[in-house]
């Protein structure tokens, strides 16, 4: 079961930033996964927004989606164990 945690940011500092609580929310998102603290399916959900959004808000800012030669193979193993290649 999913639940949720209240963070409470004050109306000033979001003020500050310019931004709004959806915006600080993604870049929030960007700045944990681009630290490897989330993982590419926690950060868009915290940002709220679809996996094509997501990937295309990291490519917008020059961030590259963690993916190494270990997962490769990873993926390669389990698309031949599927019948996929």
């Amino acid at each position: 079961m999913s639940s949720t945690v209240p963070f409470e940011i004050p109306k000033e500092v979001l003020h500050a930033t310019r931004m709004t609580e959806d915006e600080l929310r993604g870049e929030l998102a960007l700045h944990l996964f681009d630290e490897g603290k989330l993982s590419f399916g926690k950060a868009r959900e915290l940002a709220g927004m679809s996996v094509w959004d997501f990937q295309q808000l990291l490519g917008h800012r020059g961030i590259a989606v963690h993916y190494d030669v270990e997962a490769y193979e990873r993926d390669r193993k389990t698309l031949k164990r599927l019948g996929r290649i």
